[in-house]
C-alpha cells in the first residue's frame, strides 16, 4: 500500500499522484488527505440497490451512473471526495486525463453512518453545493427506511422531501423516480 507522504500537506497533483497509486481510497480536504474506512454489508446493500436502479432506470439515456470508486471535485483544486453513487448526464468534465475525478455531477447519493452523517450533512454537503451542475444530493439512512432528498431550486436554495417506504424518490432533473422500497431490498433484513 504507498504511504501518504511525510508533510501535512499535498498538492492537488500530488494528491492524485498518490491517490492513484494506493490500495485504500482517501478524501481530499484543502492539503490534507483522509483514509476512507470500509463499510458494513448494510450499506454495501443500499449503494448496490442505487446503483442498479439508477443505472436501469438512466440505461437508455445520456446520463451515466458511477459507483463509490468515481471522485468528485468543485475545481480540481481544494476538495476531491468519493460519493457513493455519482450520476453525471451529458458530456462527463474530468480533473484531468486521469478521468477519474468528476467536476459536473448532477446527482450525488451518500449513505448516512454514524462516524459520517455529521460531515456528510455539513462540510461535505457544503461542498457539494458549490459544484454549479448538482441538482440532487440524496442522503440514505441505513438503520430505517429514511431516503432525505434536496432538489436545488432555480433561485439557488435548496429543498428537503422526505422519503419512507412506500414513496417513491422523483428525481427531477433525472426524469426518473425509484421507489424507497427498491432502495432498501434485501437491506433491513440483515444485520447491520
Amino acid at each position: 500500500m504507498a504511504a501518504a507522504p511525510a508533510s501535512q500537506t499535498m498538492s492537488p497533483q500530488e494528491y492524485l499522484a498518490f491517490e492513484r497509486a494506493a490500495e485504500g481510497k482517501h478524501e481530499y480536504w484543502h492539503g490534507e488527505v483522509f483514509a476512507m474506512a470500509g463499510a458494513s454489508r448494510r450499506h454495501n446493500l443500499l449503494v448496490g440497490n442505487l446503483v442498479r436502479l439508477l443505472g436501469n432506470a438512466l440505461l437508455e439515456g445520456p446520463c451515466e451512473v458511477y459507483p463509490s470508486d468515481m471522485r468528485v471535485s468543485r475545481d480540481a483544486t481544494t476538495v476531491f471526495t468519493y460519493p457513493y453513487v455519482t450520476v453525471v448526464c451529458g458530456e462527463p468534465r474530468f480533473a484531468d486525463d486521469g478521468h477519474d475525478a468528476l467536476l459536473n455531477p448532477l446527482l450525488i447519493v451518500e449513505v448516512l453512518s454514524e462516524s459520517t452523517e455529521a460531515y456528510d450533512r455539513g462540510k461535505k454537503f457544503e461542498h457539494y453545493r458549490g459544484i454549479a451542475s448538482v441538482r440532487h444530493y440524496l442522503l440514505v439512512a441505513q438503520d430505517q427506511p429514511l431516503v432525505e432528498l434536496y432538489t436545488r431550486q432555480p433561485d439557488g436554495t435548496w429543498s428537503l422531501s422526505d422519503h419512507r417506504q412506500g414513496d417513491a424518490v422523483g428525481l427531477s432533473a433525472l426524469d426518473c423516480e425509484v421507489a424507497v422500497a427498491e432502495i432498501y431490498r434485501k437491506v433491513l433484513d440483515t444485520p447491520p
